[in-house]
């Protein structure tokens, strides 16, 4: 029993992982149909803003105050990875829209761009970050089953960005403009929704939750300036398997490659299990190709 709980645990961990790298790909791919290939690299932003607010605090202040500085690395994070964003939306995203093709090259470009500044301020060997004192250790479930404090926090974080992302979709002005856009483009630029102005905040706010996924990222080891290209095609996976511009399709689709690939790599391999996993995936999309959860509208009928 206590090997199944903690198979299944191990699941769910890596499925929040995978859920909190891909759902700021699902809010820019489902709402501008933008392939961000430097998606990988807000991940890469996050982590390395915790680095800096760890060097901050070790520096200049008391050794007392360092357990909080995890928590200001959350929003930091945040807000640099958001700042990048809209930059980057602003200078080259916007000229992009209906070029699938040529976006895919230039934010190919972008990403090989901030891992070479990555590289240039920060060096190409992994840094590491120490967590915090209270995230070290684990909860004894029993004699047999430890739970580490550091997964669970990340899966108390990822629960947390799915509320808070949840209540503004469906529960404020800013959400609601931004699914009339994702729905019908047209229709909301004729209703007076500046589509631009959604697309700008749409593609920061999706950069700054890459963002704070590169940040929880540092509890799991080390990290390095292609920390990001690791997981962009689990991301791209995530978001496709559970359907564009769906919030719960997303998570559905966390949930099941996780909870399989862990399942998978036990009874196998973790090579053979990550293949077996690719392959139920392309099955399964020749059956449903909109994914699991498809989004229902006049302007897609």
């Amino acid at each position: 029993m206590s090997l199944l709980l903690l198979q299944l645990f191990n699941g769910l961990s890596l499925s929040s992982i995978l859920l909190l790298i891909a759902i700021g790909l699902a809010i820019t791919f489902g709402l501008m149909n933008v392939m961000n290939m430097a998606h990988g690299e807000f991940i890469m932003i996050g982590a390395y803003m915790a680095y800096l607010v760890q060097q901050w605090f070790q520096k200049m202040l008391p050794a007392s105050a360092f357990g909080w500085y995890f928590i200001i690395s959350l929003g930091v994070a945040f807000a640099v990875a958001f700042c990048i964003g809209w930059l980057l939306e602003v200078c080259l995203i916007r000229f992009m829209y209906g070029r699938p093709l040529d976006s895919l090259l230039a934010t190919w470009g972008v990403s090989l761009a901030l891992q070479q500044l990555a590289r240039t301020i920060f060096g190409a060997p992994n840094v590491a970050v120490k967590a915090p004192e209270w995230l070290e250790g684990g909860w004894h479930v029993t004699a047999d089953l430890i739970l580490p404090y550091k997964r669970l926090f990340i899966i108390a974080l990822v629960a947390l960005c799915i509320l808070i992302i949840y209540m503004y979709l469906y529960h404020s002005a800013g959400g609601r403009r931004m699914r009339a856009v994702m729905q019908n483009r047209e229709m909301a630029a004729c209703l007076g929704i500046s589509t631009r102005r959604v697309d700008a905040q749409s593609f920061a706010f999706g950069s700054a939750m890459a963002g704070i996924a590169g940040c929880a990222l540092t509890l799991l080891g080390p990290i390095g300036p292609t920390i990001g290209t690791y997981y962009i095609v689990d991301a791209f996976m995530v978001v496709v398997l559970g359907g564009i511009g769906k919030l719960i399709g997303t998570v559905a689709g966390a949930l099941g490659i996780g909870v399989f690939n862990t399942a998978l790599e036990y009874t196998t391999s973790a090579t053979l299990g990550k293949v077996l996993v690719f392959t139920l995936i392309i099955a399964f999309l020749q059956w449903k190709p909109m994914g699991l959860v498809t989004i229902r509208s006049r302007s897609l009928d």
